[in-house]
């Protein structure tokens, strides 16, 4: 049985512990909040044998605790992150995992250091639909891969610590390096502020990888409608993920430019293509049912207990911090292009 304190039962936080407690091997043993209202109404609720603890600091030592999952507010991600790792306990820390690849490392280090599990918190690596698409890619069921774009914005939650860039972003960079198999190695954003000055409520941010694929990313918590969508635009296929969608998540458009492919590869004869557009089917494949979040939950106890490598470890949650600290550079600069180096973990 592994015993879990959850850090922090604001918005979030009560999805997580819903899920954990779900958990066969798992026992919610404490629950931190500053809030010891909002904190009782949640043990009430998922894990009536937990207890409620308003200090984090007085579970480093604590035999009843051998895993923590952080669902704070990112600039405190760090400070959380390194204590408790450094106590000897594993770690579950909701994205973005900091606000600086300088903070991503410490934490990577105190990982390594006292032999413990450092996973983050990118839930959609963990959702079937996400994992279909991978399969498409790399099988070459669109053929060549061109660009990738997405919206991810909606009227409300807004938010007075953090703009739609951090908020937003690590979902779909996340998604998308997966997707790729590499990272960005230039990024470029743009963001506009309406409600509260300095903090950009809408942000177009663009990002350029290493195989010519580039992708663009329209974030905001300031449009009429919740809109989850991504586009994939290969060479031979098409791909829309609509998470939203009750019954289509995936739609497959048989569309492309017809022969395209065959003059890719021979350049000099391209002078002489005439452009035919091909209209095939659209194929709505089932995608089975599951919540992403029991099965990133369920991950992180496993690796726990069997000694694993999460899927979505340090260094990934790195790769994600390592495109928004560049973005947030080329935002101030007025979007200018940030070119970014390699991650050089593992």
């Amino acid at each position: 049985m592994i015993k879990v304190a959850a850090i922090g039962v604001g918005y979030w936080g009560p999805n997580l512990v819903r899920n954990l407690a779900a958990l066969e091997n798992v026992s919610v043993t404490v629950v931190c909040d500053i809030n010891a209202l909002r904190a009782e109404t949640i043990r009430q609720r998922f894990c009536p044998g937990a207890r409620v603890v308003a200090d984090y600091r007085e579970l480093a030592a604590d035999p009843e605790v051998d895993a923590v999952v952080i669902i704070t507010p990112i600039v405190t991600h760090c400070e959380l992150g390194s204590f408790f790792l450094a106590a000897g306990k594993h770690v579950l820390i909701e994205k973005p995992m900091a606000r600086t690849v300088a903070e991503c490392e410490q934490m990577i280090r105190l990982a390594e250091v006292n032999q413990r599990v450092l996973m983050v918190g990118h839930v959609f690596r963990f959702n079937l639909a996400v994992q279909r698409i991978k399969q498409y890619v790399d099988q070459g069921d669109l053929g060549k891969l061109f660009y990738i774009y997405s919206q991810r914005v909606n009227l409300g939650r807004i938010q007075q610590d953090i703009n739609a860039l951090w908020s937003f972003a690590p979902h779909d960079i996340s998604i998308i390096n997966f997707w790729l198999g590499e990272e960005p190695v230039q990024v470029s954003a743009r963001g506009f502020s309406y409600l509260n000055r300095g903090i950009e409520d809408v942000v177009f941010l663009e990002l350029n990888y290493p195989s010519g694929v580039g992708a663009h990313m329209h974030l905001g918590w300031l449009d009429p409608r919740k809109v989850r969508l991504m586009t994939l635009v290969g060479s031979r296929k098409m791909v829309v993920y609509d998470d939203i969608s009750v019954d289509a998540k995936i739609q497959v458009y048989d569309k492309s430019i017809d022969k395209l492919e065959e003059y890719l590869d021979d350049p000099e004869s391209f002078a002489q293509f005439q452009f035919q557009i091909k209209t095939g089917d659209l194929v709505i494949p089932t995608v089975p049912f599951g919540e992403p979040l029991q099965a990133e939950c369920r991950h992180f106890i496993e690796c726990i207990d069997q000694g694993k490598r999460p899927l979505t470890d340090g260094w990934d949650g790195l790769r994600v911090v390592k495109v928004l600290e560049a973005a947030e550079q080329s935002l101030l600069q007025n979007g200018a292009p940030v070119s970014l180096p390699t991650v050089s973990g593992v």
